[in-house]
């Protein structure tokens, strides 16, 4: 199996997002761009359907023209901003990857041609290399601590994290909304999900949550 049969195609992520969330909603802004230094960073949301207020999950892309080959330079910006809607799909629905394979055969690409520039550069009659140690597979190199392509490009993908997001509880009114307080009997604070319909009578009993002993809020058991 070669090492890209590992990773998603773009449509074939684009499609998986569609059955799983056929109602769910992407966005995309740019957080940092400069034009002069040719680097972007854009952040990307995702909601699994049309009623949640918060997004379920959050993920970033970075791009820096440098790092893209001659032929990808001008497309950048669009390849960065794809990469993050990918991302955070992956991130709320779940996946080996992150990455997609079109964004790994970049950067699989400019590793290689990284590689070529040096060894055109590189004077091998001149330059004393002492003993170079040889091995028979890349995994005896990799644990003689030397990273092989694969695993370097696996933590470049990786460098960038992404926030999966709980899911807010849900009544029959759409998704409920957080709320705190203090009492003003006992002092203590209090929190709890609360139903979002705007008649008192036809409110739903909301989830109560208590402080747990992390300085986390907890589900209040009964």
């Amino acid at each position: 199996m070669a090492f890209l049969d590992n990773y998603e195609g773009n449509k074939e992520r684009t499609d998986r997002w569609n059955l799983t969330y056929p109602e769910g909603r992407l966005q995309a802004h740019i957080v940092e761009f400069n034009a002069d230094k040719g680097y972007i960073l854009v952040q990307a949301k995702a909601w699994r359907n049309q009623t949640e207020i918060e997004p379920a999950g959050i993920d970033y892309a970075y791009g820096f023209v440098a790092a893209y080959n001659p032929n990808m330079k001008r497309w950048y910006v669009e390849d960065t901003t794809t990469s993050a809607l990918m991302r955070v799909m992956a991130l709320v629905m779940g996946g080996a990857e992150k990455a997609t394979r079109e964004t790994m055969q970049e950067v699989e690409l400019s590793a290689k041609v990284a590689t070529a520039e040096v060894k055109a550069d590189y004077d091998y009659w001149t330059t004393k290399h002492g003993d170079v140690p040889s091995y028979a597979t890349a995994d005896q190199a990799e644990q003689s601590g030397i990273p092989s392509l694969g695993s370097s490009i696996q933590e470049i993908a990786n460098e960038l994290g992404g926030q999966l997001v709980e899911e807010k509880p849900r009544c029959q009114h759409g998704t409920r909304v957080f709320k705190t307080g203090e009492s003003a009997k006992t002092g203590k604070a209090w929190g709890g999900y609360f139903c979002t319909e705007k008649s008192k009578a036809n409110q739903c009993e909301p989830v109560w949550y208590q402080l747990g002993s992390t300085g986390q809020w907890v589900v209040r058991l009964p």
